[in-house]
């Protein structure tokens, strides 16, 4: 993404402070709660058959017809943990809360808190820092891109599910956000997938072909790997089920399962959504996130999803909704109106595409797992209707007018508050190593799941995905080499025992799970969480919680269980280890690292020149005001 060479010095010089006005000014807080550059109405499923048959499959087998399951795996963008109905929230998603009544819920389920690492564990049921993913490509230092195995980008040393999946038989699908690697050979249609509609950034508008962030040239779609223009007027959940209908039906015929991953748009930045899905919303929120994040952890604790007796704490990132005044409640109750109805488009979609499954008789040969690839966004600026965002967001082409939120030409975000209300009752939220940014719901539902309405609240992380999805296919993962290469072997477990018993575990007591994301970290072991967030949610000091009776992690217990905290201090270090997690550059900040991205990016080594000429300007303007003074 180079800044085209004909482009005057004039716009080249606008482009630069629209960029430095959407740092100091824009909806898009990049102070440090920053995290990823945020920066159809569905009838309800029938009863589930018995499960199929599924035998074993060799990589090299030919496509036939065949009982195993047809497998879609829906993946939400920033999703909170309690933002779906069934998890407690006051948001209508009657499709989910189908899928949930016909299957098991997990209350227990860990992503990375940044949606690139999230994905690369899905997709390869391997370690994000293995998988060449320890962060996202806009963040990662300088310094670790010698390495050419920690970009950002799916590296070569694994396989994805798809190219196991296609290798067996299946026909493999996705529509949606990539965001893994947008070189020709890092793109979907080159890592297994049949036939794909592909956004390469970590985000784009939902109504157009425009980037959401200047610091993109523009936003990057592709079909089957190549470039195309997304038509305008097309809200993107819409859009994406529509593309993904098309892929299914184009090859319906020849009777083979397919593989169907649709990682919606929905809930990123810039939240957006039709008005007749934001409309029964507008006066939910005007109570405050105060009392709509205390409803919510009523509730999940009713419907079972925490335990009785687990507290919340507040937040320091979230403001006093009695201190605004009824203008601004007013404005900020429209923003969260607009986020529950983008889940909420986002559920009707997932519905349009079940009821046409069901026309085709597909539907009750498909299992479906949903979950999202972090926690809640809270990048949003705690104000965003004011004269800065207004006029840095006017240079994007974007108005924030309260009347015109959600629709084309608006952008809209939810503030740290909200955000608060979208992870409860858990702590922090995107990209911090709380609990409210890495626990997310997690839905399976369909063949194989012999549990109705069941809850599991067993441990579980996101490379289990993969090996689930391969599990369910009855494909098993080569380990060692896969198309003439070696590749690393899958660390992910198959969760389909939880689906059969949901009081099982598939994690040992003595296991653990690492995690490091931009100098945030934890360790999972049993029911406890070694965990560090650094500022400014966090303090930047080890704590220890027991996450199974204490999800929202007020009850520090490092000096009451300082054999445990030692203990799992050394598994942190054996897991950094093991992963090759590498050090942070002293000084690191993910905001400059974004800034300097973005700069890079758009302007190449045009920027270097623009930096020396500004600095000869400043030197002259000196030396004439210092020329005056001594001569007036």
């Amino acid at each position: 993404m180079t800044l085209p060479v004909n482009l005057p010095m004039t716009s080249r010089v606008n482009l630069l402070v629209t960029a430095a006005a959407l740092y100091l000014f824009s909806g898009l807080t990049f102070a440090e709660p920053l995290d990823e550059l945020d920066v159809a109405h569905g009838s309800r499923i029938g009863a589930r058959p018995a499960a199929p048959n599924t035998p074993d499959a060799t990589l090299n087998s030919a496509r036939v017809t065949s009982a195993r399951p047809n497998i879609v795996f829906i993946l939400a963008d920033d999703l909170g943990f309690s933002d779906l109905a069934s998890y407690g929230s006051e948001i209508k998603t009657p499709v989910l809360d189908q899928l949930a009544a016909s299957g098991v819920r997990f209350s227990n389920f860990h992503t990375a808190a940044n949606c690139a690492p999230s994905r690369a564990m899905m997709l390869t049921g391997v370690s994000n820092h293995l998988a060449g993913v320890p962060t996202i490509p806009e963040m990662v230092p300088a310094a670790h891109r010698a390495t050419n195995e920690h970009l950002g980008t799916l590296s070569d040393r694994v396989v994805t599910i798809a190219s196991l999946l296609e290798a067996s038989g299946y026909h493999t699908y996705l529509s949606g956000k990539w965001h893994l690697g947008s070189d020709p050979h890092q793109r979907p249609y080159s890592r297994g997938f049949e036939q794909s509609l592909a956004l390469m950034e970590s985000g784009a508008d939902n109504w157009e072909h425009k980037t959401y962030i200047p610091i993109y040239d523009d936003a990057t779609w592709t079909e089957n790997g190549e470039p195309i223009r997304r038509p305008s007027g097309v809200y993107s959940s819409s859009y994406l089920v529509d593309r993904m209908i098309s892929f299914i039906d184009s090859e319906l015929g020849d009777s083979a399962p397919f593989f169907a991953y649709l990682p919606f748009q929905a809930v990123h930045i810039p939240v957006q959504a039709p008005e007749e899905y934001t409309a029964p919303y507008e006066e939910t929120y005007l109570t405050g996130w105060h009392e709509i994040r205390a409803a919510r952890h009523e509730s999940a604790v009713d419907l079972g999803i925490v335990p009785q007796g687990a507290a919340r704490r507040e937040m320091n990132s979230t403001s006093d909704w009695d201190a605004l005044t009824p203008a601004e409640q007013q404005y900020e109750a429209k923003r969260m109106a607009v986020y529950a109805g983008m889940v909420s488009a986002m559920d009707a979609e997932i519905g349009r595409l079940q009821n046409f499954l069901a026309e085709r008789g597909e539907l009750a040969n498909t299992l479906f797992i949903f979950t999202s690839d972090n926690g809640a966004e809270a990048s949003g600026a705690p104000k965003q209707d004011t004269a800065g965002n207004r006029w840095s967001l006017s240079r994007q082409g974007y108005s924030i007018d309260e009347s015109t939120l959600g629709t084309q030409g608006s952008f809209n975000t939810i503030s740290p508050s909200f955000a608060s209300a979208a992870a409860s009752p858990l702590a922090e939220y995107k990209f911090h190593a709380g609990e409210g940014g890495m626990r997310v719901p997690l839905i399976i539902s369909g063949p194989m799941v012999q549990a109705k309405d069941e809850i599991t609240h067993a441990f579980a992380w996101a490379t289990d995905i993969a090996a689930t999805i391969l599990s369910a296919a009855g494909v098993s993962h080569p380990n060692k080499r896969f198309a003439g290469r070696p590749i690393l072997p899958m660390t992910g477990k198959n969760l389909l025992p939880l689906l059969a018993d949901h009081e099982a575990r598939i994690y040992e007591e003595d296991e653990f799970v690492g995690y490091e994301l931009a100098g945030n970290r934890a360790l999972f072991k049993g029911d406890f969480k070694l965990h560090q967030s650094q500022p400014p949610l966090g303090d930047g000091q080890w704590r220890l919680y027991n996450i199974a009776t204490d999800p929202g992690e007020t009850n520090d217990l490092a000096e009451l269980e300082p054999e445990r905290f030692r203990t799992m201090l050394r598994d942190y270090e054996r897991f950094t280890e093991q992963n090759n997690v590498l050090p942070l550059p002293e000084g690191y900040s993910r905001t400059r690292t974004l800034i300097g991205y973005g700069i890079k990016t758009r302007f190449g080594d045009t920027i270097l020149a623009l930096v020396l000429t500004a600095s000869l300007l400043a030197l002259m303007v000196f030396i004439t005001r210092l020329a005056r003074a001594n001569h007036p």
